[in-house]
C-alpha cells in the first residue's frame, strides 16, 4: 500500500529532493566509478537508540529511481529500536540506489531525530495526565512531515497551520485595542476554536470572557501555572509553553496543565544516527 500523508504529495516531495541533489549533470560519481549493469545490497540501520519515522518515504525514494528494487522495512513506524538494529533492507540497481541513498537517508535521520527526542519529551510526563504538543515553528516545506515525526514519537499535533484554530498573541492583542476585544471579534467570526496567550494571571478573566476556548499560559513558572490552572477551574484547557526543557517538562506537568507544547521538537532535534551499509550483491 502506498505511503501518504494528508495535504502532502509525497512523490512530488521526492522528484523535488532527488532533482536539487541531481543538478543538470546527475551523480556523476555512481556513473562514472560503478558499471551500468552492477547490483547492490544493503543494510540501513540505526547507530544508537532511536525512535524510527521515515522508512516508506526512504523506500519511495528508492523505487523512484529503481521501480524493481527489492525493500524490505523491517520496523514499524515509532518503534523505539536499539543501537545496531536493522531498520531496512534494499537490493536493486546499484547506480540507482546509491544515487537515492543520501536523500533517503537524510529523510529517515531527520524524520528519526524528531521521533526520538518527541518520545524522550513524551516519557519525561508520562503518568501526569499532561499531553505534549508540537508548534508550528517547523521548517518551511516540511511542516506535514515533522509533524507527522512528533506524532511517531508519541505526541499530539497542535494547530497545522494558521486556518484550523485562532491563535491569538499579543500582537494581535495589542492592534485590536485588548484581550476581550480581540476574543470577541473572533467569535463574531463564527471561529469554533480560540486560544489565546496570556503571560499574566490578570488575563485569564478577559480572556474567558470574550470567549476563549483554549489558554496558552505563556513562559510562565510552575508557582504561577499551578496558579493559573486553579484560577481556570477546568473551564477550558490549559497548555504550558515557553522555555519548556527535558529538566523542566516533568514539574511543570505536575501543575494540572492540559497540555504542554515544544518548539525544540521541530527545531532543535538533532538528527538520528542511521546509515546504509553494502551487504552483498
Amino acid at each position: 500500500m502506498a505511503f501518504t500523508l494528508p495535504n502532502f504529495d509525497v512523490d512530488a516531495f521526492v522528484r523535488a529532493t532527488l532533482a536539487e541533489d541531481l543538478g543538470e549533470l546527475g551523480d556523476i560519481t555512481s556513473a562514472a566509478v560503478i558499471p551500468a549493469d552492477a547490483r547492490f545490497a544493503g543494510v540501513m540501520d540505526s547507530r544508537n537508540a532511536t525512535t524510527i519515522a521515515g522508512l516508506p518515504i526512504a523506500e519511495v525514494f528508492f523505487r523512484t529511481l529503481d521501480p524493481d528494487a527489492e525493500i524490505e522495512i523491517l520496523v514499524e513506524e515509532g518503534t523505539q529500536v536499539s543501537p545496531g538494529t536493522e531498520v531496512m533492507r534494499v537490493k536493486g540497481r546499484a547506480r540507482a540506489l546509491l544515487t537515492a541513498e543520501r536523500s533517503a537517508l537524510n529523510t529517515v535521520q531527520h524524520l528519526s531525530g524528531i521521533a526520538t527526542m518527541t518520545r524522550s519529551y513524551v516519557d519525561a510526563i508520562a503518568g501526569t495526565g499532561a499531553t505534549l504538543l508540537d508548534t508550528r515553528k517547523t521548517i518551511p516545506g516540511l511542516r506535514v512531515l515533522e509533524k507527522y515525526a512528533t506524532r511517531m514519537g508519541g505526541a499530539t499535533n497542535h494547530r497545522m497551520g494558521l486556518w484550523d484554530a485562532a491563535m491569538i498573541k499579543d500582537n494581535h492583542v495589542a492592534v485590536a485595542g485588548g484581550i476581550t476585544e480581540a476574543v470577541r471579534r473572533a467569535a463574531a467570526a463564527g471561529i469554533a476554536s480560540i486560544i489565546v496567550e496570556v503571560d499574566r494571571i490578570d488575563q485569564i478573566e478577559p480572556a474567558l470572557a470574550g470567549g476563549a476556548t483554549h489558554l496558552l499560559l505563556d513562559n510562565m513558572g510552575p508557582r504561577l501555572l499551578r496558579e493559573a490552572v486553579a484560577l481556570v477551574a477546568g473551564r477550558v484547557p490549559t497548555e504550558a509553553s515557553g522555555n519548556v526543557t527535558l529538566d523542566t517538562i516533568g514539574t511543570i506537568a505536575q501543575t494540572g496543565v492540559t497540555y504542554i507544547s515544544v518548539g525544540r521538537l521541530t527545531q532543535s532535534a538533532p538528527a538520528a544516527d542511521i546509515g546504509l551499509d553494502f551487504a552483498a550483491a
